[in-house]
């Protein structure tokens, strides 16, 4: 059984909202306004995150971006360690990606395997334009060549501590919180 102990706090509840409402201005810098772009948030954490993206860019645009919901569960490269029946759940993209700029928005970017499954899952879908990453900490240790194009944090970590993002819609508490791995 592994356990964890509380390290650092590294974001509050402030923090969080202020990486986020960086990150909707860097995506409206990027893509030159919002036509045509859709917010994916990849289950669990990034779906509310990009609401909150999304909420954003309506507060300075006054468009408002369409979010879909992606499950990467039959994506993921180590999908047998996940139990005999994983859990599926649906993916819900209201809109026709393609030729969309599609920006997918997760919780933590480690590995790039959660991200490599996400691009597959899209494309599978449709034949976007452009696809971009956004995710709320960069925690370093890439197994695969991606990197985000938006990061709220870059949080330098070892392999033996475990990011954990708490979101209030999710976990009912707002906080990032780095935890060491106690063997």
């Amino acid at each position: 059984m592994t356990v964890f102990a509380d390290k650092t706090v590294i974001m509050d509840a402030q923090a969080i909202r202020r990486a986020i409402i960086r990150v909707a201005h860097e995506i409206i810098e990027k893509n030159k306004g919002v036509q045509d772009v859709v917010l994916v948030g990849v289950r669990t954490r990034g779906v509310p995150l990009a609401e909150r993206l999304a909420a954003e860019i309506e507060g300075i645009e006054g468009i408002q971006v369409p979010v879909g919901i992606l499950d990467i569960t039959l994506y993921r490269d180590d999908l047998s360690t996940l139990g005999h029946q994983p859990i599926v759940h649906e993916t819900q993209i209201a809109v026709d990606i393609n030729g969309k700029k599609i920006i997918l928005v997760d919780d933590v970017l480690y590995t790039g395997r959660t991200a490599r499954a996400a691009l597959d899952a899209i494309v599978d879908i449709g034949r976007p334009e452009v696809i971009q990453l956004a995710v709320l900490v960069d925690r370093g240790h890439r197994e695969l060549p991606i990197r985000a194009d938006y990061v709220g944090k870059n949080v330098p970590t070892s392999r033996k501590e475990i990011v954990s993002v708490q979101l209030a819609a999710v976990d009912k508490a707002e906080q990032v919180v780095i935890k060491e791995i106690v063997e």
